[in-house]
């Protein structure tokens, strides 16, 4: 598998750092145009941007950026990082697809290229980076909201070249490379990181993703994975083979025979014991797993549950999904396209704190999956939220969303107490705090998601900006108390983390 080298490395550093900074300067410039921050829109403004305002005004206050109840201005700090980052990743999302040969003209349904791309945006008279970055937003729903207010906002013309002119600047094989999405939020956040960490200040939940944002190794991420979920497989394969585990000279050999459509557990460990007898005789016993065998997990991949509570970019369930697609056409006899579907639905499950790391995640599985297919294909709701989200209104306010439903309510009560200090605690939450008996909590949630998803579908058109938005935020936190109350077999992390 392509990784980057130092000196791609380098260059992806340099630019995405100067693309945060131009990126936020560009935001900032035009939020301040609509008046975000000024207690009443400006006398020239037309109905759509003053409604585009009140829109990011009520998106604003739920990242947390607080208003004076008595000037009627507000903070934009939370909300310029926001919008920085939306129209930079989509940018650089269209690229990553374009270079694997994925980015789909939705019309058409076909794959275009960038130069493709450019023609057509010429004959329509628009931006072709634009235009690549509307395709990648409708391809990527889960990733993009359509209705996001802050891609809805027009970055100033010399921002948009810049930005452009910084993505032109990477190679190719910059896209390419597997370990490259994981880098890159390192490096959006490493000025940040930086200032933090040079200032001494307390770490507060603001500061908290940018100071705790490591990429792991490659080689770490196989290790761990080979030695669970591999040991598991090994267990399985060898069990009945004494004569083989017996007689193996060597733990290469029983990698080598344990080797799964191409995939070699390459960092898989094996062990022998040896018996001293009362004679003073040894006898060295069979090769087993180092790590075990896992015997308690279930027996066939397709029931495996895999977690990474503190998922990042993905990386980790990345791999697993790599091995486990591997596993289950084996077992199962399935198509590769039938695989890929089954495991993103069934087996794989990501947490992460932070709301901009749980977006690149979702892409680094959706991009995976693409390739390893060779194509766009239909993919189910990947099982990856963010547990970090902010309540960011007054408990009277959240619960104003379920209006005269009483059973909403009182599942959105709950939501609230658990999800307060979530900016802190992601993954750590502890929905057993509410209910001690968890199969309650996730029957709650089962029946609280549609719920949910009804009242924002249906009444949207009653709802003030504000509910609206908290309704977006609510959905969100319901999907992470859905997987932070599951069940797994196997919960797999960078440790420090």
């Amino acid at each position: 598998m392509p990784i980057l080298s130092s000196e791609q490395r380098n260059q992806l550093a340099r630019v995405v750092i100067a693309a945060r900074e131009a990126a936020e300067a560009g935001a900032r410039a035009a939020l301040q145009v609509l008046a975000i921050h000024h207690y009443e829109p400006y006398g020239p403004m037309t109905p759509e941007q003053r409604t585009l305002r009140n829109r990011l005004r009520a998106h604003g206050r739920l990242l947390g950026d607080t208003r004076d109840p008595n000037r009627g201005t507000q903070e934009i700090d939370r909300l310029v990082h926001e919008c920085a980052y939306q129209h930079w990743h989509r940018m650089l999302f269209a690229r990553f697809l374009a270079e694997n040969d994925l980015l789909i003209e939705p019309k058409s349904g076909v794959a275009i290229t960038l130069t493709e791309c450019e023609e057509l945006a010429r004959e329509r008279g628009e931006n072709p980076w634009v235009m690549a970055s509307q395709f990648a937003q409708q391809m990527l729903p889960q990733i993009f909201r359509g209705d996001d207010p802050v891609l809805e906002v027009m970055l100033p013309p010399e921002t948009q070249q810049t930005l452009e002119r910084l993505l032109a600047e990477l190679p190719p094989a910059v896209f390419t490379a597997d370990d490259s999405l994981g880098w890159t939020y390192q490096f959006w956040q490493s000025a940040e990181k930086e200032r933090v960490n040079r200032s001494g200040e307390r770490i507060t939940a603001r500061t908290l993703p940018a100071v705790t944002q490591l990429f792991t190794e490659h080689y770490m991420v196989l290790f761990l994975i080979h030695n669970t979920i591999g040991a598991w497989y090994a267990g399985k394969l060898l069990a009945n083979r004494s004569e083989f585990t017996q007689s193996a000279s060597s733990e290469q050999e029983l990698r080598e025979e344990i080797t799964l459509n191409g995939y070699s557990f390459d960092y898989l460990r094996f062990v022998r014991e040896s018996d001293v007898k009362k004679d003073g005789d040894e006898t060295i016993g069979p090769w087993r797993p180092a790590a075990g065998t896992f015997d308690a997990w279930p027996r066939h991949a397709k029931e495996l549950k895999v977690l990474d509570p503190c998922c990042g970019s993905g990386h980790f369930l990345v791999a697993v999904f790599d091995l486990l697609v591997r596993l289950r056409m084996t077992e199962e006899d399935l198509c590769l396209e039938d695989a890929i579907r089954a495991v993103l639905a069934e087996n794989i499950f990501g947490l992460e704190l932070d709301p901009r790391c749980t977006q690149i995640a979702a892409f680094n599985l959706a991009l995976s999956a693409w390739k390893l297919a060779g194509r766009v294909i239909n993919l189910p709701a990947l099982n990856i939220a963010c547990s970090g989200l902010s309540v960011g209104v007054s408990k009277n306010e959240w619960l104003k969303l379920a209006g005269d439903d009483n059973r909403l309510k009182f599942g959105m009560e709950q939501l609230y107490d658990l999800f307060k200090q979530a900016p802190e605690l992601g993954s750590l939450i502890d929905t057993n705090q509410i209910f001690p008996e968890g199969d309650m909590f996730s029957d709650l949630i089962t029946e609280l998601q549609p719920l949910l998803k009804q009242a924002l579908r249906y009444e949207k058109v009653s709802f003030s900006d504000e509910q609206y938005e908290i309704g977006v935020t609510a959905q969100g936190i319901a999907k992470a108390a859905e997987l932070i109350s599951g069940n797994y077999n196997l919960v797999i992390t960078n440790v420090p983390y």
